[in-house]
């Protein structure tokens, strides 16, 4: 598809949508921590004088959604009535003003609810950019030279992990072979994982039942939730290992359920389900804690980052040496930009990517990610997957596609983020028709 020639595109209006699916009802992403989580998004929807749309979340457990949504609705006064190419020339400039906001700042410098939105903004952007392109958003970062791919960088805060030379030196690197690397992604996508058969609510009848559907589908890369009981987790682990046995991985995810102590002997008691890497064994915070687990249950590997703030923690646990997995997540940083960081960093510390997906979108977002580290930037996809859960990706123009446990790329123009219209206005909190029918049945029940 060729580039709209429209110009310029500028942005006329943002609207901004509180939506939620009622996926407690069948534990559906329930963890050792979020027991009863109702899949959300901040959603917002750039329209413009050309006709073309750009679409942005951030991924939300529900309750304290219309947080997101308000400080997203802030933030809107920074991108209306601006044009495509203002924010697009200089990516990491116009990211600074969304953070920078001098008062706005105050309530979180680049974390928390303001980042989530921030998130959900950028992406936004470059949804629209790509789409201007006439090119899927990983194609669109492959396809742009190293220099602009830096001016979308933030390098302030890590340039003393990585500076803005040895960046450049990497994405020169990625520059050879990159026509080869896309025709193996085009011609067999990108390994994944499923976390859709271990969530922490599901009885033990209905794991096994899911493995084995699982196996037989074509997965290799399995993962269970963990951080109930000990002996329970040891059993549901051993369900998991009977039916996808010891040649295929499996990987067990906490999600900061314990402190170092309690994760290191927790670890350790799993370690003969062979986990291939133990996610979240502590607060996402404690950068040292992870380096005392990591050296206290090797060799089993431990992965993080799906709740790191921002790139500087992540320069931090690089630093500390940490992690063994890097877990990247679309929305929870700034969005693209501070990704571009991210992997970039990791990279340069040798610590290979494997992103944090499922909720509402997060598949369909990282695929371009993980594509774009394998083209550009690590130039391997060694020892890396791509999480998948199996839940609402029907509500999505360009829903991720999946063949024998592994992603296929993305062919449509833009970052695969766009929902259906009739999608929106249904699930919309709290007056969607799936809210309304949803009150109506607690009401009976009471």
């Amino acid at each position: 598809m060729r580039p709209l020639e429209v110009s310029p595109i500028t942005v006329t209006r943002m609207r901004v949508v509180d939506l939620r699916f009622p996926t407690s009802r069948e534990s559906i992403g329930s963890d050792a921590v979020n027991k009863d989580p109702d899949y959300s998004a901040a959603y917002c929807v750039l329209e413009t004088n050309a006709g073309l749309e750009g679409h942005g979340l951030t991924f939300t457990l529900g309750r304290g959604t219309e947080l997101c949504v308000a400080a997203l609705e802030y933030l809107g006064r920074f991108v209306k009535g601006r044009t495509l190419d203002s924010m697009t020339a200089d990516m990491a400039a116009f990211c600074r003003q969304l953070t920078d906001e001098s008062q706005f700042r105050w309530l979180g410098p680049e974390k928390g609810v303001i980042h989530l939105a921030t998130g959900a903004l950028i992406n936004a952007v470059w949804d629209l950019y790509a789409k201007a392109e006439g090119k899927p958003l990983w194609k669109l970062l492959a396809s742009l030279e190293p220099e602009r791919i830096l001016s979308a960088v933030e390098f302030r805060y890590i340039d003393d992990a990585l500076s803005r030379g040895a960046a450049r030196e990497i994405l020169e690197e990625g520059q050879h072979g990159k026509a080869e690397r896309i025709a193996l992604l085009e011609r067999e996508g990108y390994p994944a994982y499923t976390t859709s058969v271990g969530w922490f609510g599901f009885s033990d009848e209905k794991i096994r039942a899911l493995s084995h559907e699982a196996l037989a589908a074509g997965w290799t890369h399995f993962k269970l939730k963990v951080g109930g009981d000990a002996a329970d987790d040891l059993r549901r682990g051993r369900i998991v290992r009977e039916e996808i046995g010891w040649t295929n991985r499996l990987m067990v995810d906490a999600n900061q359920k314990w402190g170092v102590e309690e994760a290191i002997a927790r670890t350790r008691a799993l370690g003969e389900l062979d986990p291939w890497w133990m996610e979240e064994p502590t607060s996402p915070d404690d950068i040292v804690g992870h380096a005392r687990i990591r050296a206290a249950v090797a060799p089993i590997r431990i992965a993080t980052g799906e709740h790191c703030h921002n790139r500087v923690m992540f320069k931090q646990l690089f630093q500390a040496k940490a992690i063994d997995v890097c877990q990247i997540d679309s929305c929870r940083v700034a969005g693209v930009n501070e990704n571009l960081a991210i992997l970039l960093m990791a990279a340069k510390f040798r610590v290979p990517v494997c992103p944090h997906a499922g909720g509402i979108g997060l598949c369909e977002h990282v695929q371009h990610l993980s594509a774009f580290d394998f083209v550009s930037v690590s130039r391997t996809m060694e020892n890396r997957v791509i999480e998948y859960v199996d839940h609402l990706h029907e509500h999505f123009v360009d829903p991720v596609r999946i063949s024998r446990g592994g992603y296929r790329m993305p062919e449509k123009p833009g970052y695969s983020i766009e929902m259906k219209p009739e999608s929106l206005e249904r699930y919309s909190f709290p007056d969607g028709e799936a809210w309304q029918t949803e009150q109506v049945e607690e009401e009976v029940a009471r």
